[in-house]
């Protein structure tokens, strides 16, 4: 069980009545549909429980391909800071590692053209070598005004499923080192939890060496 400690705002919690203010209270999350409030500063003999369903979550077109090949996956939302879209805040939202918290980058090859690298969020591609596994003499990111005419997504939301067309795809070797990792799900707010095997073969990427 999962415990999430947080303040519930604008809200007063009831009990055999009395009305306790709404701080030092926390989540326990039981599964998808169903948490439950304690609050903290009532005695153990005054302590209620209320069972809440979350919001619900609206599935992203990546959802709707994983759906189509019949390949299982949970979709988690974490809270959007529009000033810190790095994988490090999602990692810390999700109360994950971070080196299974993965990022989508898309570059372009002098050779080859365009192609995707997917790494730990905390970690920087190597060029040389994403030149190298690409078949490339060298390679660079593209500019952030190209992500979305070219891929179909925008920074914090790009999915290495999905995009507008199929590119070369390499997954840094550490992704299979864990029973699941995330990447975004397609949209800001919401990550995928997936087997990264079956997200690998999926997308017909290469698992390699990139940094």
């Amino acid at each position: 069980m999962r415990l999430i400690f947080c303040k519930i705002l604008n809200k007063l919690i009831i009990c055999k009545g009395k009305i306790t203010p709404p701080i030092l209270t926390y989540i326990n999350y039981i599964n998808n549909t169903n948490w439950i409030i304690t609050n903290l500063l009532l005695p153990s003999h005054l302590q209620i429980k209320i069972t809440m369903k979350p919001q619900k979550i609206n599935k992203t077109n990546v959802a709707r391909l994983l759906d189509k090949a019949k390949i299982e996956y949970e979709l988690i939302p974490y809270e959007v800071d529009e000033s810190d879209l790095g994988a490090q805040h999602i990692a810390d939202q999700l109360g994950e590692d971070i080196n299974q918290v993965f990022k989508t980058l898309v570059l372009r090859g002098d050779r080859n053209g365009l192609f995707v690298c997917v790494i730990p969020g905390n970690c920087e591609v190597n060029l040389k070598y994403a030149a190298k596994v690409s078949g490339n003499k060298s390679a660079e990111m593209i500019a952030m005004k190209e992500l979305l005419p070219l891929t179909g997504y925008i920074r914090g939301g790009c999915c290495p499923i999905g995009m507008k067309k199929p590119y070369p795809t390499f997954f840094h070797s550490t992704a299979t080192n864990f029973p699941y990792i995330y990447v975004s799900a397609g949209v800001r707010g919401l990550q995928l939890k997936i087997s990264p095997q079956k997200l690998i073969d999926y997308v017909g990427a290469e698992i390699t060496e990139l940094f």
